[in-house]
């Protein structure tokens, strides 16, 4: 069948071309080959479609009536081809992000010239916590932080975010900014849920702690931290609205945690739609113009 399919291409860039000698040269092949094709097409339907003259090249009525559906079938392959160019370099249809929590306040900003650019595209964000499986929701694109679990999905690192010690103003006023490591370790600590009941070393630092409060969303802890109940290590775009309203403060100490990096994560390394290429694009200026 596959043999068949190639042979009737073949004769509809003859008649389209005219000739053997110029459907080859579209074909990039040779003139003998184009006429090997054809007679062996003829021989498989068991009639003659070309009537050959040493001037011209004309259908038979079989061959015109079996050269419309070679046309049609062409055409079709050729409108297939155009629509997967398109999907390819022009950014449409759903597009299905995975974000956490705190970082899901940025997407707007993010995202929002990227869709005004090209309206036949469409967004689903799916904002939580915990890793998601990427194919059983069909995500196209995840963004996570930090250390990431062993998977088959493909990393490509988008960014970094700044990190720092926060707490309610009540908080630090009731316990004293924590200035030495000891004080630290007995400071009241917010933290994302890990698995995990034991201690845990912060970042960039040999100080191990362990967190009197856990939760798996993000937004939680900032909420849980704004109400006094201790010390979280937060990021700075996400509790700069806190901040300015004076909900929360920097603490400053001698411990500096680290900047966090940004991944961009997909099912699929190689031939990337149009829309996961610009999404990343767009995340990746957003992250370096908040540098």
């Amino acid at each position: 069948m596959l043999d068949q399919l190639k042979r009737m291409a073949v004769l509809a860039a003859v008649v389209r071309h005219g000739s053997f000698a110029a459907a080859a040269r579209q074909l990039r092949t040779s003139t003998s080959a184009v006429s090997q094709q054809v007679r062996a097409l003829e021989k498989d339907m068991g009639v003659t479609l070309l009537h050959r003259s040493t001037r011209k090249l004309s259908l038979t009525p079989a061959g015109e009536r079996f050269h419309a559906g070679c046309a049609a079938m062409v055409a079709a392959a050729e409108a297939a081809q155009a629509q997967l160019a398109q999907l390819r370099d022009a950014p449409e249809g759903e597009l299905r992000i995975a974000m956490t929590v705190g970082f899901g306040r940025q997407a707007g900003p993010a995202l929002a010239p990227l869709l005004a650019a090209h309206p036949r595209l469409r967004l689903h964000l799916q904002v939580e916590d915990g890793f998601t499986d990427l194919v059983a929701h069909r995500i196209d694109l995840a963004i996570r932080f930090g250390r990431l679990p062993d998977s088959s999905w493909v990393a490509q690192r988008i960014g970094s975010l700044h990190t720092g010690l926060y707490a309610a103003p009540a908080y630090l006023a009731q316990r004293g900014v924590p200035a030495t490591p000891d004080a630290l370790r007995q400071a009241d600590w917010l933290m994302l849920q890990d698995g995990t009941d034991t201690a845990r070393r912060l970042p960039g630092s040999d100080l191990s702690v362990t967190p009197r409060y856990t939760s798996n969303n993000q937004l939680t802890l900032q909420q849980l931290c704004e109400a006094g109940l201790g010390l979280a290590p937060l990021g700075d775009e996400d509790v700069a609205e806190a901040v300015a309203a004076g909900r929360l403060l920097r603490v400053d100490t001698e411990l500096v945690l680290p900047e966090l990096p940004v991944w961009a994560l997909t099912p699929q390394r190689d031939a990337q739609p149009a829309k996961v290429r610009h999404a990343i694009a767009a995340l990746k200026a957003h992250l370096a113009e908040a540098r």
